[in-house]
């Protein structure tokens, strides 16, 4: 059959266009930036009248919805992206002569009262009041590698101390988005009187804090230590990073997060003909050692910089207002340094200090790294000669130094911006 598939390259329409493909069907893929023989363009901010996909639907026999968004921004609202423009496809599909419709809707979206679920919502009893065959697919969380919200809990299992939003005790069920993928396809090879919706969930319901302990340990971790986070302190953030892009904290996730993400896995069994698997199988052995490098590189770049940005500020604080500035004095006359030229010195570095500080936080890159570290040896250097004391000190004021140029080496090695 001729399918197009709308939203191909998305994590979730890319392995629909795999699984399909692999059944022999010809896959026309729906992107917003078509490159490739098989793609046409469609941008679903646009595309709200049925006339828009008169010609896209010319000898297509089935259409799969798989765009959808979890955040708005700009034009991209649920209104748009969820309910306007499949309403339009659906109706443009049913004129055209479409034999048999798919759509990926969410688990949840029947009573949920998130924008979000009601613009899935939406477009699924529009469909569900055409007389075009059809099937609603609801699935529970998604996982796949590739997957933004898999990788942002994977990120989150990392860490050896895990803030869990009120206790993390909510129930979900994800499934693996192969097995999605392959429902799909075992869907289009049946009867066209097939079951119309399907909550589709994987084979292991958890709670949150349990999920993130399952992705630590498949990807080689030891335990962490969870603790719990009060729920009205994860709504204040939640109303915070509303409308901030890219934030997967938002008032509506974390109200579908309380909610929970779970249904009886039987319907799933059934259209898979064998039980769905659990959570503890996603991650396998092969795949987990990449994984967990792209997991740490999620937060550890960024601890490092805020690290090394706070030594640099705290010391430029201390040297320029809180440190008594005789006793700041008296350190820099070993060097040869006293009075104007002194005080110059003293402010100076201060200022530098601050400045190196800000560019860790905003302007990272390889030549920042390689100063410091020529900075960092050249104060070690001149306090080891002048004031050869401070080595034996038994705070190690000096020593210390050696674990800030070891945090610059890692910046450095793992630095992409020149």
């Amino acid at each position: 059959m001729n399918i197009l598939v709308c939203g191909a390259h998305g994590f979730v329409g890319r392995a629909l266009c795999e699984a399909l493909a692999r059944d022999g069907h010809r896959i026309l893929k729906g992107v917003r930036r078509p490159s490739q023989p098989d793609e046409i363009a469609i941008d679903y901010q646009a595309d709200t009248d049925p006339a828009a996909w008169t010609d896209r639907l010319r000898g297509i026999h089935v259409v799969v919805n798989a765009v959808g968004i979890l955040v708005e921004r700009g034009d991209a609202t649920f209104d748009r992206i969820h309910r306007r423009a499949p309403i339009a496809l659906f109706d443009a599909a049913r004129r055209a002569g479409v034999r048999r419709i798919v759509q990926l809707s969410a688990l949840g979206a029947e009573t949920g009262v998130t924008p979000y679920f009601e613009s899935k919502r939406a477009a699924d009893r529009h469909l569900q009041s055409l007389p075009v065959t059809h099937h609603i697919l609801r699935p529970a969380l998604v996982y796949g590698a590739q997957g933004a919200s898999a990788r942002f809990f994977r990120a989150l299992a990392s860490l050896p101390v895990q803030p869990v939003p009120a206790g993390g005790h909510q129930r979900l069920r994800p499934i693996h988005v192969d097995e999605l993928a392959e429902i799909v396809a075992r869907l289009l090879r049946g009867p066209q009187d097939g079951p119309a919706v399907l909550d589709l969930v994987g084979g292991a319901e958890v709670e949150y804090r349990q999920m993130l302990a399952a992705y630590r340990a498949s990807l080689g971790f030891a335990p962490a230590w969870q603790f719990g986070v009060p729920a009205w302190l994860i709504r204040a953030v939640a109303t915070l990073l509303h409308h901030v892009p890219g934030s997967l904290l938002t008032r509506d996730t974390w109200r579908m997060l309380q909610a929970g993400n779970t249904a009886d896995a039987a319907s799933t069994a059934r259209a898979l003909g064998r039980p769905p698997a659990g959570i503890e199988t996603f991650i396998d052995a092969t795949a987990a050692p990449a994984l967990r490098q792209q997991a740490l590189a999620a937060w550890r770049p960024a601890m490092m910089r805020a690290a090394l940005a706070l030594i640099w500020l705290w010391t430029a604080v201390c040297s320029a207002l809180l440190y008594p500035v005789d006793g700041s004095l008296a350190l820099l006359a070993p060097v040869g340094l006293t009075g104007v030229a002194a005080l110059v010195a003293l402010y100076g570095a201060a200022a530098l200090d601050c400045i190196l500080g800000i560019a860790t936080l905003w302007r990272p890159g390889r030549r920042l790294w390689k100063f410091q570290a020529a900075l960092v040896l050249a104060y070690s250097g001149v306090i080891a000669v002048t004031s050869p004391a401070f080595l034996l000190h038994p705070f190690g004021p000096v020593l210390k130094n050696v674990a800030v140029l070891a945090l610059l080496l890692m910046l450095l090695s793992e630095e992409t911006q020149p």
